[in-house]
């Protein structure tokens, strides 16, 4: 049987990789691979089959099976017990997924490809689809292309085994959350397999008027025509129909008193908008394919393709919380009561999305010596994506805006609007040659050497070229002890020009850039334990400044020093303890108004089985998740409203820490599951993020889901 040999790579100067521990153990039944234990080697920190253990890059591996059992319902979910990496930055968000890596916004990949390319144009992927979820640490642009400086999250999705099995779930939950979802393989013959995974859900969520349905089906095949050849053939299908959950209330009577209303603090969770209008609500149609041929033990082929058809409705209401940030009802006091009535914003966009990727390389074994060998990778991949838009929105002038009653918000009075007319697209397209070279000597030192060039041009005629290079070296010195160095770049094309005062256009944005130094340790005393302790220094450019009065800028740099620690212990079927810490410092040499992530990100999770009467187990288990305080400046009076105050007055708004506690409680019972779930148990009431720029968001409340499952 294959088995799951997870060590993931660590991030700065303490970072502890996240192992699936035990060779022997953690039968992949939980993880929903039928029986078959997977040994994970190819993975994104590599593209090739290498232990994890012997990369000199940090990489963290979560299946299926654990962010399940921590009650995860989106990919947000999925990375809140890895070290370094912040989860729904401001708040649990059902139009997109987010998450911040080493203190930068990461982006989103699913099976190695690009994934997401523009806001609000597309729906969220599916967890249940997904057999892990792989988090880079740190530029990764050698390998991917264009890509976040901070790291990327790469969702893998289930495919096919060559053994018959399934489950059936059947979930309720908080918020009248009803769903079912099904996972079946079906081995037609010892070299043909189909699996389909689904869900079908009908739920309502903590924000009133916003619901959280989705239909997903997932159809694929594989198929191995010789020994030395495999071809795997996946779809989706996936509708969604939902709201925003961010409200984007503002600071004051929120986060702050509101001095001028005795009514106080606003409902956290307040729906601002208009029932049955305001909306998200989109499909998703996806096809792709991978084709694996070894000619030799030393030349392996690798082809992997998918064509994304996405529509999207989007139908917002917000309320006007940037003229003013410090006092948002200020500019409105002469349309209404103070204190009481505000400005609300009016958005209506319909969001077409076509993206094609591709990633083909070839591997060669070879030796140049009797304890030298080498992995040497070609690659080729390219990528095109063209994104349509079209608006309908109220004048944002305060004379015409729509005015409202905050507190008492009628909503049968609210304006509604239809976007007509033709979508405006954008496109771009990227073309990237790469190669890289692992070399392993005497089968204790692991030296990466690896460059890539890219070509990037968009619709308006842009063009932009970069280069990158990463370098790193692992070493086991004795007594399970492996230090590593590593140098890494990454670039990411930004479209679009500056814009001068009154929004005049300028120059082309360049590309943003960032390089990475990264030195650490791992640690592995036994298979069913390893520690990663790693610090990292990482130096952005270009970053875009959103200046007032319509004005962008890329100036000044961004530094991010950090620590990271990442440990786990895994006795398979019995115990189970994940523990992770991160720190990250960001430095602007200029005021950017940058959305400053908690300095201090850490988390623990545990889980125990217990053998009780006739062959059920129980298994119970806990979790905290901890992020300090974050904090944010901008300016009081943006557009100059206030003569008394100096222009550029700057304010700053401290997000408090904030603590949660998760928990599992679940039997194990011949061929069912009885489990449930909660996340947030203690139900603290939190603000995810408060900005300078005006408003808060709210974390998600307690959440809790009761499970039903036949495994068969």
């Amino acid at each position: 049987m294959m088995r799951k040999f997870a060590i993931a790579g660590v991030a700065g100067l303490l970072s502890i990789q996240s192992a699936l521990a035990n060779e022997e153990a953690m039968s992949a039944d939980k993880a929903g691979d039928f029986g078959e234990q997977i040994i994970v080697t190819a993975n994104a920190g590599a593209k090739t089959e290498t232990p994890l253990v012997e990369l000199p890059q940090p990489v963290t591996l979560i299946t299926s099976e654990q962010y399940l059992s921590q009650g995860a319902i989106s990919i947000s979910d999925t990375v809140k017990y890895a070290a370094g990496v912040l989860a729904s930055p401001y708040g649990r968000d059902t139009r997109v997924d987010g998450f911040s890596v080493r203190g930068i916004d990461a982006l989103q990949f699913r099976d190695g490809m690009r994934d997401i390319f523009s806001y609000y144009a597309s729906i969220t992927a599916d967890p249940y689809n997904f057999s892990r979820v792989e988090i880079v640490r740190g530029p990764a642009s050698v390998l991917f292309g264009q890509g976040s400086i901070g790291g990327l999250v790469n969702l893998v999705s289930k495919t096919p085994a060559f053994k018959t099995g399934g489950e059936l779930n059947i979930v309720y939950g908080s918020y009248d959350r009803k769903e079912v979802m099904g996972d079946v393989n079906l081995a037609l013959a010892d070299n043909l397999a189909i699996r389909a995974v689904g869900r079908v859900r009908d739920a309502n969520t903590y924000v009133d008027h916003v619901p959280d349905d989705r239909v997903m089906f997932a159809p694929s095949i594989r198929w191995q025509p010789t020994p030395d050849t495999d071809i795997v053939l996946t779809g989706l299908y996936q509708e969604d129909d939902t709201g925003s959950t961010a409200q984007f209330l503002p600071i004051v009577g929120n986060f702050r008193p509101n001095p001028a209303n005795p009514a106080g603090r606003l409902d956290p969770y307040t729906f601002v908008g208009k029932p049955g209008w305001d909306r998200y609500a989109g499909r998703s149609l996806q096809g792709g394919g991978s084709v694996t041929h070894k000619f030799s033990d030393n030349i392996r082929l690798s082809l992997k393709a998918r064509y994304i058809d996405s529509d999207l409705e989007y139908k917002t209401h917000y309320p006007d919380s940037y003229t003013y940030p410090s006092d948002p009802f200020l500019p409105y006091a002469p349309y209404g009561t103070y204190g009481r009535t505000i400005g609300l914003y009016a958005e209506a966009s319909d969001a077409r999305m076509n993206v094609f990727s591709t990633d083909n390389n070839l591997q060669f074994n070879f030796n140049t010596g009797a304890n030298i060998e080498h992995k040497l990778l070609v690659g080729l991949d390219y990528s095109w994506n063209k994104v349509g838009k079209r608006y309908a929105a109220i004048s944002s002038t305060l004379d015409d805006i729509e005015k409202i009653d905050l507190y008492d918000i009628d909503y049968d009075a609210l304006l509604t609007y239809e976007p007509t007319g033709p979508f405006a697209y954008d496109s771009q397209k990227q073309l990237g040659v790469y190669v890289q070279d692992q070399i392993r000597f005497f089968d204790r030192v692991s030296v990466v050497l690896g460059a890539r060039r890219d070509h990037v041009t968009n619709s308006s005629g842009q063009k932009d070229n970069a280069t990158t290079f990463r370098a790193g070296i692992i070493g086991e010195i004795g007594a399970g002890f492996s230090p590593f160095f590593s140098y890494t770049e990454s670039f990411l094309p930004i479209a679009g020009v500056l814009t001068g005062p009154g929004g005049i256009p300028g120059d082309p944005y360049k590309p943003q850039t960032g390089t990475q130094y990264e030195a650490g340790v791992k640690w592995q005393p036994t298979p069913a334990t390893l520690v990663t302790v790693t610090a990292f220094h990482i130096k952005e450019k270009n970053r875009v400044l959103y200046l007032p009065n319509s004005v962008t800028a890329q100036s000044g740099e961004l530094t991010t020093k950090g620590i990271e620690v990442e440990a786990s212990h895994r006795l398979p079927g019995d115990f189970e303890l994940l523990v992770n810490y991160g720190y990250n410092k960001l430095k602007s040499e200029v005021n950017s108004s940058l959305e400053y992530m908690p300095r201090h990100i850490a988390s623990i999770w545990s889980t125990k089985s217990f053998g009780v009467t006739d062959g059920a187990q129980l298994r119970l288990g806990a979790g905290v998740v901890y992020s300090g305080k974050s904090k944010s400046t901008g300016a009081i009076d943006p557009y100059g409203l206030n003569p008394a105050i100096p222009a550029g007055t700057l304010y700053t708004v401290v997000t408090p820490s904030r603590t949660t506690v998760d928990a599992l409680a679940e039997i194990n019972w011949q061929n069912w599951r009885f489990a449930l779930n909660a996340t947030n148990l203690l139900n603290n009431k939190f603000f995810a993020s408060c900005l300078a720029r005006g408003d808060c968001f709210m974390g998600a409340p307690r959440n809790v889901m009761g499970t039903v499952s036949y495994r068969f």
